[in-house]
C-alpha cells in the first residue's frame, strides 16, 4: 500500500519524449525565481526536467505553510478546467536552478483529451496528492508536534532522492512550516531526536542515524506495511 508522500518525482517521466513533441516553450528558474506567485492565475503546466520547486499556502493572516516539493519527472501543477479562489494563495518557487517544458492550460488538456495513458497517470498523481492532503487533515493533524515531526522525516527518508542515504534536505525553518508549528518547537523536538542519538541535524539538512528508533516513534498510518 502506498504511503503518503510531500516530495513528488517520477511521476509522469515515461512521458517526457511525448511531452517533447507537444506545443511548449522551455523555460528556466533562478533559485528563488517564482514559477507563480500569489495571487497569479495558474494558467501553465509545468513538466520538470531538473531542480526542485516548493509550493506555499499563505493564510490571510499572513501565515504560510509548505504543502509539498515536486522534482525533476513530473509535472505541477495539476490540470483542470475549473477556477478555484484558494488558488490565488498558492505560490510555487525554484529552491534550485530549475529547467521545465512549460504548456499552456489548453494545450496540456487537449493532450489529456488525445493521450488515455497520460490522462490516467494524471489520475493517478491527484489521488496522490488528495492522499496526502487527507492525511494532513484526518490525521497529522492530531499527532502530537513531536510524532508529526517523526512522521515527516520518515517520509522523506522514503520519498525524496537524499533520503536514501539518510539524508533529509530541510531546514528548521522549512519543518516548522510544513507542520505549521512554531520554529521553537520545531527545535525542542529536533533537539528530543538528536539527544536520543536518533539524527544529527545540520544547518540546511538532517542525517538519520537509527532510521528503527525513529520508526518507532511514527504512527501506524504513516508507517510503510
Amino acid at each position: 500500500m502506498l504511503i503518503p508522500r510531500y516530495y513528488f518525482s517520477n511521476d509522469f517521466v515515461n512521458f517526457q519524449e511525448y511531452f517533447r513533441t507537444q506545443p511548449h516553450t522551455v523555460r528556466t528558474f533562478r533559485k528563488n525565481e517564482y514559477l507563480w506567485n500569489y495571487g497569479d492565475p495558474i494558467t501553465h503546466i509545468f513538466y520538470i526536467l531538473s531542480g526542485v520547486a516548493r509550493t506555499t499556502l499563505e493564510h490571510e493572516n499572513g501565515s504560510r505553510k509548505i504543502s509539498s516539493f515536486h522534482s525533476e519527472g513530473t509535472v505541477f501543477p495539476g490540470c483542470h478546467r475549473s477556477v478555484f479562489k484558494i488558488e490565488q494563495s498558492i505560490a510555487t518557487m525554484a529552491i534550485t536552478e530549475m529547467e521545465t517544458f512549460c504548456f499552456s492550460s489548453n494545450d496540456f488538456l487537449q493532450m489529456l483529451t488525445e493521450n488515455p495513458q497520460l490522462m490516467l497517470s494524471t489520475l493517478d498523481w491527484y489521488a496522490s496528492y488528495i492522499n496526502l492532503l487527507l492525511y494532513e487533515s484526518a490525521h497529522q493533524d492530531y499527532n502530537s508536534s513531536f510524532v508529526r515531526l517523526c512522521n515527516l522525516l520518515y517520509l522523506f527518508s522514503r520519498n525524496s532522492p537524499s533520503g536514501e542515504h539518510g539524508r533529509i534536505n530541510l531546514t528548521q525553518e522549512s519543518i516548522a512550516e510544513i507542520l505549521t508549528v512554531t520554529r521553537v518547537s520545531a527545535a525542542r523536538s529536533l533537539g528530543r531526536l538528536r539527544d536520543e542519538k536518533i539524527i544529527i541535524p545540520h544547518r540546511s539538512w538532517i542525517q538519520i542515524i537509527d532510521q528503527k528508533a525513529l520508526e518507532s516513534y511514527c504512527s501506524d498510518e504513516t508507517l510503510q506495511s
